[in-house]
């Protein structure tokens, strides 16, 4: 039994010129005889999957499967599922995380892809729309801005590949803080995944989460909060939360999701003090 890697990412991952983060995922699943399948259900362009097909391809995987999934009913289709079943790697492209929610969420293709995610080592990727579906409990959508407040988020449920954490993309470009800490008011239970923009959360089956990419992620940890004031806020008003711990994490630094201990890049550890 071997727990495959979950890889949400922030969207506006670079897909030409220096795409370190497709090449990672692509080696991760095998690389040239890696079986990859491409999810464009969350986009609403018609071309999306087959441009995903072209990306992985010229990065080196042979054999890349696009599933053109846009109602219910398809996630039955035996076709489908053996796609599903014989994948080394699944990618789930952005778009609308409710209208992939709504198509694949219960049905016989998402269980199977959490399934294998947990016991067989099916790799997992997402952008955007993608990468926020990994959560349990998934930000469906929410307004911008730095303040959390009690009508700041919906959420809506995701498909669990990452239970413990909540995750928001495009996160610095779109200032989406308070969003996600209004997420946390309501379940201080989770860690918070702020991913910006061609940046990546790489958990393995060790339980380390691992930074890749341009930006960063900015975790936050709300297991520890002492109070929060969203059982009583009014709609529309700011919301009260103490406690909070976070950390803006950069290319290589790592996260320990069982211990919830944060350490540098490699690289930078000659400049933490002991």
């Amino acid at each position: 039994m071997t727990r495959g890697y979950v890889i949400p990412i922030g969207g506006a991952e670079e897909k030409v010129r220096d795409a370190k983060i497709l090449e990672r995922f692509v080696r991760l699943c095998g690389g040239r005889e890696g079986r990859i399948v491409v999810i464009p259900t969350a986009s609403r362009l018609d071309d999306t999957g087959q441009r995903y097909e072209d990306i992985f391809e010229k990065l080196g995987a042979r054999n890349v499967t696009s599933l053109e999934i846009t109602e219910r009913s398809e996630c039955s289709d035996p076709k489908n599922l053996e796609a599903m079943e014989r994948a080394n790697g699944v990618f789930m492209t952005g778009g609308n995380q409710l209208r992939l929610s709504t198509t694949l969420g219960g049905t016989p293709l998402s269980d199977l892809m959490r399934e294998r995610n947990l016991n067989d080592g099916l790799h997992v990727a997402g952008t955007s729309a993608g990468a926020s579906i990994m959560s349990e409990h998934m930000i469906a959508y929410g307004d911008e801005g730095p303040t959390p407040s009690s009508d700041k988020v919906t959420l809506a449920p995701g498909m669990g590949l990452m239970p413990w954490a909540v995750v928001d993309q495009h996160f610095r470009q779109r200032d989406r803080l308070g969003r996600l800490l209004s997420a946390l008011a309501y379940n201080p239970r989770l860690v918070g995944l702020g991913l910006d923009e061609d940046t990546a959360a790489v958990y393995g089956p060790d339980g380390i989460l691992r930074v890749a990419g341009s930006g960063s992620i900015t975790i936050v940890d709300a297991s520890e909060v002492d109070f929060t004031s969203m059982d009583s806020a009014d709609r529309y008003s700011p919301v009260t939360v103490i406690g909070v711990r976070m950390h803006v994490l950069t290319e290589d630094a790592t996260y320990d999701t069982d211990t919830r201990i944060a350490r540098p890049p490699s690289r930078l550890l000659t400049n933490v003090k002991p």
